[in-house]
């Protein structure tokens, strides 16, 4: 196992919380209502979130995701999640980097049940893996991810989804190097901070997955997406959107040379989105939280988009050539494949196509996945 020396680093989970309450509230997006938003069922006029009830299908191999301590309500709440939306039972399994059960910790408590929840939403006959480690340090990050990436293989291939970052770190290449087992792409939020860009995400070796807000007029009906882009002015630091921007230290690969105008020489972040505002958050059942809560930051983002590219079935060997695929495909079919977001600022402008506040833009269809 590759030791990790830089001990300093804490990661951050990419998620908000509301009050709880014992039904859903009425304002969060729904398996079903996303499902309709980005083409992956029949079309509902509107995609209300009272009213869409077709759910995604399908699934294969495993998804994994990657948490600091323990919760140890995950498997009731996602049964409990399942029930509610009409979801098929889940196929889930826990892990623990070490010999004993984590401490159980209610702070990191509902980023559990989100990761777990939205990946089974998107992909629900894909296995659902939750590996845990002992503490949220980087060390033990790293630990889960190895494991994670080990069962998965054992589940025969799939993704591993994490939902933490930190800010970019002189060396952080050394790193990558654990989002390269063949066999398995890796999904990552690209954070709640606005730009500049964070690490993992900013890995060459990872698909950033970024966020939009969805608007919805009066009467509930789906109009468009923006960029997840509260006030560019916030300082740094703040969770104030999704973050993006060039990397630091990585540079571009090639699988961005279609955009390099935008991206330059450096890897830019994010590659994909999905809804993560907080104000348009999604359904979260967690018993640690108290009940049924609006959740939202792109801890979303990563689990959801993990199941979409699960159902999309290409099966990649790796997140190069995941990106490879979905890039050269929008050079073909853009806007069959993706709904260009052009309105938001993280610190970057919302752009005509690639831009550093949603990427590509957020999925139309499985097609291009």
């Amino acid at each position: 196992m590759k030791r990790i020396t830089i001990f300093f680093l804490l990661f951050f989970f990419e998620c908000y919380a509301f009050a709880a309450h014992d039904q859903p509230p009425a304002t969060c997006e729904t398996p079903a209502s996303l499902a309709c938003v980005y083409g992956l069922t029949s079309n509902v006029p509107g995609c209300p979130i009272n009213g869409t009830s077709a759910l995604p299908t399908g699934g294969w191999g495993a998804i994994a995701v990657v948490e600091g301590y323990d919760n140890p309500y995950a498997a009731q709440d996602l049964i409990k999640f399942s029930q509610q939306f009409g979801l098929p039972p889940a196929n889930f399994s826990v892990y623990y980097t070490g010999n004993i059960v984590p401490p159980y910790n209610a702070s990191a408590a509902d980023e559990h049940v989100l990761d777990i929840e939205w990946a089974h939403a998107m992909a629900p006959q894909a296995k659902i893996i939750m590996v845990e480690g002992q503490d949220d340090s980087v060390v033990e990050h790293m630990n889960a991810i190895q494991l994670a990436s080990q069962k998965v293989l054992e589940a025969g291939g799939g993704l591993v989804s994490i939902s933490w970052t930190v800010a970019e770190f002189l060396g952080e290449n050394a790193y990558d190097s654990y989002f390269q087992t063949p066999g398995i792409v890796y999904v990552v939020s690209s954070g709640d901070y606005s730009a500049p860009a964070r690490y993992p995400s900013s890995s060459p070796y990872v698909i950033a997955a970024g966020g939009t807000s969805v608007v919805r007029n009066t009467q509930g009906n789906f109009v468009m997406e923006t960029g997840w882009s509260t006030d560019p002015t916030v300082p740094i630091g703040s969770k104030s959107g999704g973050s993006g921007g060039p990397s630091l230290y990585e540079s571009r690969p090639a699988f961005q040379n279609s955009v390099m105008r935008i991206v330059g020489a450096m890897r830019g972040t994010p590659d994909i989105s999905f809804d993560a505002d907080p104000n348009t958050g999604v359904c979260v059942y967690s018993t640690a939280h108290g009940g049924w809560l609006k959740d939202g930051g792109t801890s979303v983002s990563a689990p959801a988009l993990s199941g979409i590219i699960n159902v999309a079935n290409r099966r990649a060997q790796s997140s190069q050539q995941e990106l490879s695929y979905i890039y050269s495909n929008a050079l073909k079919n853009y806007h069959a494949y993706w709904h260009d977001i052009t309105q938001g600022n993280n610190g970057f402008p919302a752009l005509t196509g690639y831009d550093f506040v949603t990427g590509l833009g957020s999925v139309r269809s499985y097609n291009g996945k």
